[in-house]
């Protein structure tokens, strides 16, 4: 089975991106002096990007399930 029908890899690739998305989030947020400063579209933007990002590292850099050596 390829890591990309593999639930269980997309369930973590998601949670990843997920809390990419939130760091990103309050990061971007952080840079606003006060909080009506804050461009909210820009916040979102960034934070989608960095979502959408992470899950494209973890397509191209994350070991197939099945491939991977389990022996310790």
């Amino acid at each position: 089975m390829s890591k990309l029908t593999n639930k269980s890899w997309w369930l973590k690739v998601a949670e990843r991106s997920i809390k990419t998305f939130f760091q990103t989030f309050v990061a971007v947020i952080g840079t606003a002096f006060v909080i009506s400063d804050v461009d909210w579209i820009q916040v979102l933007s960034a934070s989608a990007l960095a979502a959408i990002l992470s899950v494209a590292t973890s397509i191209a850099t994350i070991p197939d399930p099945e491939s991977t050596n389990n022996e310790d």
